[in-house]
C-alpha cells in the first residue's frame, strides 16, 4: 500500500498567498473587499442552461431545441448533417431524428452554450450548429 505524505502549509495571509500564486497581477486589486465581490474582470458566463427540444424540421433537415441564457429563452438549431457526423452514421430515419438528438444531447448542448458566449451571439438570433462547428 502506498503512503502519501501530506503538505501542510503554515497560516498566511491571503494577500501575501494570493500574490505570491498570482504574482503582480493582484496588485492592482483591493484585497479588503468582501470575499462574495468578485472583480468584474475574473467573471465568466455561465453556460446556457437546458430547454426543450422543439422537434424535428424535415423540410430544413434540423432539429430545433431552445436553451436558457438566465432565464431567457434561447432557440438553437442542429443539422442533421451535423447530428450523422457526431454520431458516425448515415442511416438514420427522420422519425428518429429526435432520438438521435437525445443521444447526442450532451454534446450537442454544450457546443451551442461554447458557440452562444465565443460567437456573442445575439439573442434574438438562433444558434445553428452545423457540421463545421463539430470539427476539433
Amino acid at each position: 500500500m502506498e503512503t502519501r505524505q501530506r503538505l501542510v502549509m503554515p497560516p498566511m495571509d491571503l494577500a501575501v498567498a494570493l500574490t505570491d500564486v498570482c504574482s503582480s497581477k493582484l496588485t492592482d486589486i483591493d484585497l479588503s473587499t468582501r470575499h462574495n465581490e468578485i472583480p468584474p474582470e475574473w467573471s465568466i458566463a455561465m453556460p446556457l442552461q437546458r430547454g426543450e427540444v422543439q422537434g424535428y424540421d424535415f423540410d430544413r433537415m434540423i432539429v430545433e431545441f431552445t436553451m436558457l441564457n438566465q432565464g431567457k429563452v434561447i432557440m438553437c438549431a442542429i443539422s442533421t448533417a451535423a447530428m450523422d457526423d457526431i454520431e458516425g452514421r448515415r442511416d438514420v430515419r427522420p422519425d428518429q431524428r429526435v432520438d438521435q438528438f437525445m443521444r447526442l444531447r450532451d454534446v450537442i448542448e454544450e457546443r451551442a452554450s461554447r458557440k452562444f458566449f465565443e460567437e456573442q451571439v445575439q439573442a434574438d438570433r438562433p444558434v445553428v450548429l452545423r457540421s463545421n462547428d463539430f470539427i476539433r
